[in-house]
Order: structure tokens, then sequence, then C-alpha cells
């Protein structure tokens, strides 16, 4: 019966090793993105997309990883910083949702001003690398 409870107890903590390794490196790709929407670097934006990206805007539009990549790599949606809080994250298989508020000065069009959103985000593990597949953006109840 001892033999029975450990090994039942060092499989739960192997689950949960692993569970937190995955929700460790899924944070580090939403730290990435965060990076890359700030410094706008292309390469950085097209790496953390899926190629079937779908970027939902709070006003309702929707864009595309090619469109998502080449308005903030071109600096016509500029972030100059950008806080998250209240960050909660669940994996089920390959894929992990992400919720979060983002707090964020902009610059869009040399007009400084600041965002402040609900955020779902959609990941899914292709290979080793966690790919953004869905962003939805949403008005925070004042």
């Amino acid at each position: 019966m001892k033999k029975l409870v450990l090994i039942l107890a060092l499989m739960s903590s192997t689950y949960v090793f692993a569970q937190n390794k995955a929700e460790q490196n899924l944070l580090t790709a939403v730290e990435k993105m965060k990076a890359a929407m700030v410094s706008g670097d292309r390469k950085d934006l097209e790496d953390i997309a899926a190629d079937d990206l779908s970027y939902g805007h709070s006003g309702g539009k929707i864009e595309d990883k090619a469109t998502f990549v080449e308005t903030i790599a071109s600096g016509k949606s500029d972030f100059v910083s950008i806080d998250l809080a209240n960050q909660t994250v669940k994996i089920t298989g390959s894929t992990g949702v992400v919720r979060h508020e983002l707090h964020a000065k902009t610059n869009d069009g040399g007009k400084p001003g600041e965002v402040h959103l609900g955020i779902l985000l959609v990941w899914q593990l292709q290979g080793k690398d966690w790919k953004l597949l869905a962003r939805q953006a949403f008005k925070l109840p004042h």
C-alpha cells in the first residue's frame, strides 16, 4: 500500500512539474510577443505568430498574420510600453489559453495615447514552440 501511495505521489508531482514547465514556456512566449510588439521587430513578430493567426481588435477589426505584422512593424500601430495584469493561463493538450489586461502607452501616427483592454490569447504548440493562433481584445468594464 505504501508503494502505491508513493507511486501515485510521484506521478502527480511529475504531472504538476510538466504542467508548470509547459505554463512557463507559454508565459515566455507571451513575453516574447509583448517585447516584439514594443520593438516592432518584423522577424520576432513573424516568429511568434501562427500562419493562420486571427488577430481581433476591440472595435471588431480582424487581421491575419501578414496584416498584424505589417501594422506593428511599419509603426502604424506603435506600442511605447505594454504592461500586463491579472494574467491567467490554462493549457489543454497542445492548446494554451491566456487572459490578461493590457495597459499600454501608444504613439500611433505620432499621437501619444493609452490603451486599456482585456485580451484573450489562444496559443498552439507547434513542434517545440508556442505560436499565437488567435487574439481577441475587448473593452474592460469601467
